[in-house]
């Protein structure tokens, strides 16, 4: 990320388009929002596409209509979220596959996306590169947008963390020049950001759980899990522990100035060997836009909408809010 500063450019850039669309409205549903700049900036790493081009709105609907369906009863019956789902993802499919061939034909013309370098990997089939750009899509799409809504979401519940993260963006932007972009060395500045997206990790808990499989014999305490069990580490349970997490009930940015965030007691994006290879896109994703939406906006959540777990977190309304936009 550090090395990349295109991308950082381009991340401030999809947030500042979807916070503008803003200004002549009294409300947004803000989970639409958060997809639209977290897969506007997801197509265009790994596809090269840009938010104005008609297949990135057409996959973009593709891709709701997939998430609808995935995790419905899988019996497909026409007419289904999950019959509706597998046509979504045969024609994501196509438009994926119709790119690789005109990257194939285009040779003189390289990108620095992440199909170009899938391209030229010779060990995967045309349906494993597919479904490996499916994979990231996904990945850097739902999870990513959904800790945005709850990052707002807890922030209209605290107004005093809403203050100490617009004082510190605004400390941030006074020492950048007009219209300059964030870089790196400013997101490394962001430190009450970063505890406020730790917290909405740890509290939210937007993966409750994840899947894996004992490849060997293996001791966890008293217990002996057998080589080919499933396993679900459950991360929800750890994260509202209150043996290990004061108050853990309470949403409270402020833990993490005194609380390690690399260790065991918090795991939002797994660890070890399988940690999630796009948790620092996703928190750069988020303090970037944080940082131009408390500079531009006041915020209030509509209908006293809580978020619910099914088993997905999620807000049934979308989560509206009444929005303002300030004075500059």
């Amino acid at each position: 990320m550090k090395s990349k500063p295109d991308l950082l450019i381009d991340i401030e850039r999809t947030a500042t388009r979807i916070l503008d669309s803003w200004k002549d409205k009294n409300s947004v549903i803000f989970c639409e929002e958060a997809r639209k700049y977290t897969f506007n900036v997801i197509v265009k790493q790994v596809l090269g596409l840009t938010p104005e081009e008609p297949r990135t709105k057409e996959i973009l609907q593709d891709f709701l209509t997939f998430m609808r369906g995935l995790i419905s009863v899988p019996i497909y019956i026409p007419g289904t979220p999950y019959a509706r789902a597998v046509q979504a993802r045969i024609r994501i499919s196509s438009t994926v596959k119709s790119i690789i061939e005109e990257r194939r034909g285009n040779s003189c013309k390289k990108s620095s996306d992440f199909l170009e370098i899938l391209l030229y990997v010779d060990t995967l089939s045309e349906d494993e590169k597919v479904s490996f750009v499916l994979d990231s899509l996904l990945g850097g799409y739902e999870t990513t947008s959904l800790l945005m809504s709850m990052v707002v979401f807890f922030l209209d519940q605290s107004p005093n963390a809403a203050q100490q993260l617009e004082h510190e963006h605004r400390r941030i932007r006074s020492l950048k020049k007009n219209d300059e972009f964030l870089n790196w060395d400013d997101y490394k500045a962001m430190e009450f950001t970063h505890s406020v997206i730790n917290e909405a990790l740890r509290y939210g808990n937007v993966v409750k759980f994840v899947h894996r499989k004992a490849i060997k014999d293996v001791k966890f305490r008293d217990y002996i899990i057998p080589a080919g069990w499933k396993v679900l580490p459950v991360f929800s349970a750890v994260h509202l522990d209150p043996s290990l997490h004061g108050n853990a009930l309470h949403f409270n940015p402020w833990r993490w100035q005194t609380e390690d965030q690399t260790c065991k007691k918090f795991t939002p994006f797994g660890g070890g060997s399988r940690c999630c290879p796009g948790f620092e896109l996703a928190k750069v994703e988020v303090a970037f836009f944080l940082h131009h939406l408390v500079q531009n906006y006041r915020w209030k959540v509509e209908d006293s909408e809580q978020p619910i777990a099914y088993p997905y977190v999620e807000f049934q309304k979308g989560l509206k809010l009444s929005v303002q936009r300030l004075s500059s």
